[in-house]
């Protein structure tokens, strides 16, 4: 007994050492703890993905169709989400030992459904995915993805974060119905309202309500576990509102049902999951359109893949406080190599690119900080595979409170900007706004960016500006107007 125990304490050391858990003021239960807060709060993706790439047929509204009128099959598509998210998330957390967790990068996917894909097959659309990998693969490997993420001023950095803790508040509060788009009908200029008519209007809305209430109260007590435990509670919630009231999934056409996830008892827990997606990839893009189409559609994934990561990468190390003095991620290379061939593993898979979740900092205000919280969250992602009925169960009403509330934590960074040097403020404030006005992380760096650049040259001050930032300004330049460029082309 005493040798089992003895064992038991030297396993626990090495754990300790591989993954720096007491030097980063963490222990094992937090991470475990983080980790499963992460998944909770990102599995959603393995039943949006499918939703945005697949189709359960051809026919029908909504249909995703290819050049020649195929379909990625949701339920494929559901499992190589998982897969690819699993197998990725626990790459980075052996590789680069942080609590970031990995899946399909949702506005990529979109881009690759609604603009790539009617113009070729889905092998040859997932093919420019890869390449899009490889090329930012490359950019990692020869460190210019590195220098550009250190090239940008620490106050910008506190900019991005900020802007990301409205973006994901501004994600959990639209997937909860708390906001949403006045219809087109409704006869007024004003694009978005409270529920419906200014009114939460549905039971999920107000469980999400009520979750957010509950999450918040138990934050403010400093309650261990407190996301998860509102996680939780929110779903018994929800569970109890629908075998009471029989609210029904949204399904697209009932405005008052739930969104994602259904609370009730599913009537299979397992499944065997289908993995025929793999390896369904071609280069057949170059011959299918015009060579300049195929390459502005990766320059514009490559821009997105890029500064998506390094915005989520620095909002998630300065909430987790694994920044430097400098306000520099130690050991980023590491950390971008991981995300890197996560967009090389997502083409490959038609799971389309792989990339940092800024859901992770869910996991993080549980207390994660190594990347044993990305081993259990990669785990679980794997498992889903196998029990997609049973944690579809969790709504993302029930959910989404953990996002505002995150959102909450992280906008404490604003403090770090001054704000009295316009020169900083404008482009700062531009990067905040920017990302939840247009859904986009990578369209707030860009404007941040380059009105920063330009702000510093026009007042004599180009001198403060790195040499790098010149370039990605010009790149982002380019992004911005890459749909007059393409119709000039085509």
């Amino acid at each position: 007994m005493a040798r089992t125990t003895e064992q038991t304490r030297s396993a626990g050391d090495r754990l300790d050492r591989f993954f720096k858990i007491s030097e980063r003021g963490s222990t094992p239960g937090r991470e475990v703890r983080g980790g499963l807060v992460t998944f909770v709060t990102m599995a959603y993706i393995v039943v949006l993905n499918p939703l945005i790439l697949g189709s359960f047929s051809a026919e029908g509204p909504g249909a995703k169709t290819d050049v020649t009128g195929a379909i990625l099959p949701v339920p494929q598509v559901a499992a190589v989400t998982a897969l690819v998210a699993g197998v990725m998330t626990i790459l980075m957390g052996l590789v680069a030992n942080y609590p970031f967790a990995l899946a399909a990068g949702l506005g990529i996917n979109a881009l690759v459904a609604v603009n790539i894909a009617p113009l070729m097959t889905w092998p040859a659309a997932m093919g420019l995915v890869l390449v899009n990998g490889l090329v930012v693969l490359l950019l990692v490997v020869t460190g210019v993805r590195t220098m550009v993420f250190n090239a940008v001023p620490q106050q910008l950095k506190a900019g991005i974060a900020v802007g990301i803790g409205l973006f994901i508040s501004l994600i959990g509060l639209v997937d909860a119905g708390f906001v949403r788009r006045v219809p087109d009908a409704a006869g007024t200029t004003v694009p978005v309202e409270l529920g419906i008519g200014g009114s939460i209007a549905s039971w999920p809305t107000a469980v999400f309500v009520v979750g957010l209430i509950i999450m918040g109260i138990l934050v403010a007590k400093n309650v261990k576990g407190a996301i998860l435990i509102g996680v939780l509670a929110a779903t018994v919630i929800s569970i109890v509102v629908e075998a009471i009231v029989g609210v029904g999934p949204s399904g697209g056409t009932n405005p008052k049902g739930w969104n994602l996830g259904y609370p009730a008892l599913p009537e299979d827990v397992f499944g065997v999951p289908d993995l025929s997606l793999l390896g369904e990839v071609s280069f057949g893009a170059w011959a299918q359109v015009p060579a300049i189409t195929a390459a502005l559609f990766v320059f514009t994934l490559v821009l997105t893949d890029f500064f998506d990561t390094i915005g989520t990468m620095t909002g998630l190390g300065r909430e987790a406080g694994l920044v430097d003095r400098d306000g520099k991620l130690p050991n980023v290379g590491k950390t971008l190599f991981a995300d890197s061939l996560g967009a090389v593993a997502g083409g490959a898979a038609s799971a389309s690119s792989n990339t940092v979740y800024i859901e992770s900092a869910s996991g993080i205000a549980e207390g994660a900080r190594t990347g044993l919280a990305n081993i259990v969250t990669g785990l679980l992602f794997i498992a889903a595979m196998f029990f997609t009925p049973l944690y579809e169960v969790v709504p993302i009403e029930a959910a989404a409170p953990a996002l505002v509330v995150v959102g909450a934590l992280m906008i404490r960074q604003i403090t770090e900007i001054d704000f009295r040097d316009f020169g900083i403020a404008l482009p700062a404030f531009l990067t905040i706004v920017v990302m939840p006005f247009t859904y986009s992380i990578a369209n707030g760096i860009g404007v941040g960016f380059v009105s920063y650049v330009l702000i510093q040259a026009f007042t004599g001050r180009a001198r403060r500006v790195h040499p790098l930032m010149w370039v990605v300004s010009a790149a982002f330049a380019v992004y911005f107007v890459i749909g007059p460029l393409q119709s000039l082309f085509t």
